[in-house]
């Protein structure tokens, strides 16, 4: 690189510091215009982590370039362009390709109005492709768009390292094997694919917002990580009304966080909350995604997850919240996207509208669905029903009920507490 661009040579320890933050943000997109070359995100990682060492031997000794991102995407992609030349096998399909092409025409790439050529949107795709369980999906995606190092994406779903590096090793090697394309889907498989991007990142958030195990209720990196890829998302295809609205529901529930537990960590209830923590800015934001998602045709699941969390974050005090447009919104939701969650928290939303008889109804005829048998919510909310109709020693039991199947530490002492009360 050229050197009159590079600034002074800093300390070694800001250096490191700088190389960190950089290599966080930019990694991304070096490992999207990478894989492009070279087709495989594996090979592309190896490549850009190849760029962050000859930065490490470089950066100290010629001080850090004038655009570091720019300094590590061009040595990554040398690098690429070098190991594709070096592939014999490589040039041996491209001398039969090439005169293939002598022979045929080409195929016209297929063009349409919301044609999509990001190679970091390419990305997104890939690592959120279908063929890759859940769990892959997610760490791929924290890994490689996230920046998120092993340790950190171990550290933030309690699960050991070796198999948080298990997951990452085994889903590019089958990327690899179904030889998965590096490329943004057309027509109703793009969205069927967006919904495989934006569960993932939902996931992401929902694990930050509330931990299902650890002692830790609330992990704030990982919802600020959702929130970067969200917002990323929606850059990258705004004509997406999903894509927006999934914006703005992290941004309502984001804008909460400082509210949502007490001074030692413990749980605080939407009900005991203090609005006055609740970030406006944030609200504000979710406003703006929300307006942007709009759409002409029947709103989507998102939409109205980000519909409701607004009805909460316009009201100023809790018994101010529009609890009839909640349970219509949640019927809806309902109907667009049925399970057993949406219909618990239907319930909830019915028990403040119409008072917790009619919820208790709704809730006991869940009792039977498998999907929430060992979910601590359905006896959480039951107990708070029952609690509410006067009745504290089947509360009690259903608070205590709850407790054995809350995995989290800090969820298991509030129900605890909860049921002690009704003692």
């Amino acid at each position: 690189m050229e050197q009159q661009h590079a600034r002074p040579t800093e300390p070694p320890g800001a250096l490191e510091e700088d190389l960190e933050t950089v290599f966080r943000l930019e990694s991304p997109r070096v490992v999207a215009a990478v894989a492009r070359i070279v087709r495989d995100i594996g090979i592309a990682e190896e490549l850009t982590q190849d760029a962050l060492v000859a930065a490490l031997e470089q950066w100290p000794r010629d001080g850090l370039p004038g655009n570091p991102g720019a300094w590590l995407m061009t040595t990554a992609r040398r690098r690429a362009v070098d190991l594709v030349r070096r592939r014999e096998q490589y040039a041996h399909k491209l001398q039969e390709i090439g005169r293939n092409l002598e022979a045929v025409p080409p195929p016209e790439e297929p063009s349409a109005p919301d044609d999509i050529d990001d190679d970091l949107l390419r990305l997104v795709f890939t690592t959120c492709h279908p063929v890759l369980s859940a769990e892959a999906r997610t760490a791929l995606t924290l890994r490689l768009l996230g920046g998120l190092t092993t340790a950190e994406i171990a550290r933030a779903f309690l699960v050991p390292e070796s198999t948080v590096a298990q997951r990452i090793v085994r889903a590019k090697r089958l990327l690899a094997q179904r030889n998965v394309a590096f490329e943004v889907p057309y027509g109703p498989e793009r969205e069927a694919r967006l919904g495989s991007v934006l569960g993932v990142i939902y996931l992401i958030f929902n694990e930050g917002y509330a931990a299902t195990a650890g002692d830790d209720w609330l992990r704030p990196g990982l919802c600020e990580d959702a929130l970067r890829l969200a917002r990323l998302l929606a850059g990258l295809m705004p004509k997406e009304p999903e894509a927006h609205a999934l914006v703005a529901l992290l941004e309502f529930q984001a804008s909460r966080a400082a509210a949502r537990t007490g001074p030692h960590g413990e749980p605080v209830l939407l009900k005991d909350q203090d609005r006055r923590r609740w970030n406006r800015m944030l609200i504000a934001r979710g406003v703006a995604a929300l307006a942007r998602a709009d759409t002409t045709g029947a709103p989507g699941p998102y939409a109205l997850q980000a519909a409701i969390a607004a009805c909460h974050a316009r009201a100023y005090t809790y018994e101010k919240t529009d609890w009839p447009a909640i349970v219509t919104l949640y019927a809806l939701l309902a109907a667009r996207s049925p399970s057993p969650v949406v219909e618990l928290n239907r319930a909830v939303a019915v028990s403040m509208a119409e008072g917790p008889a009619p919820a208790l109804e709704i809730v006991d005829a869940l009792a039977a669905e498998p999907a929430l048998r060992a979910y601590h919510l359905l006896p959480s909310v039951r107990a708070d029903l029952l609690n509410r109709l006067g009745r504290t020693a089947e509360a009690r039991a259903e608070f205590e009920r709850a407790a054995s199947l809350a995995r989290n530490e800090r969820e298991r002492e509030l129900l605890l507490r909860r049921a002690a009360e009704n003692g």
